[in-house]
């Protein structure tokens, strides 16, 4: 197949302890399922969220059916532990708390 039909793309998911990152050969017309899927063949991490994370692309959300463009970062997003408006919110309240007191 020519080169000019294939990209190449990365696909990459961090835990609160590491960031791995897979570089991915694609056909041009390849979408974002499949890169992970191609991500997922080399990985050898089956406990990872591969079918369920939500993904995107340099931090945009984007659906599993989008076609990245060549050399964008596919992302696949763990959840979070707490929200962090709420987090904050929480925390403006204990600083009020105490400056009442």
């Amino acid at each position: 197949m020519s080169e000019s039909l294939r990209k190449r793309c990365s696909v990459a998911y961090a835990t609160s302890g590491q960031q791995y990152v897979w570089p991915v050969d694609l056909p041009l017309q390849a979408t974002i399922a499949e890169a992970i899927e191609v991500a997922r063949q080399t990985a050898n991490m089956p406990d990872l969220p591969w079918d369920s994370a939500p993904v995107g692309i340099f931090g945009d959300l984007r659906q599993r059916s989008d076609r990245p463009a060549p050399g964008d970062r596919i992302e696949m997003y763990r959840p979070l532990r707490a929200d962090p408006r709420q987090r904050r919110r929480e925390q403006v309240q204990k600083i009020r708390k105490a400056t009442r007191e």
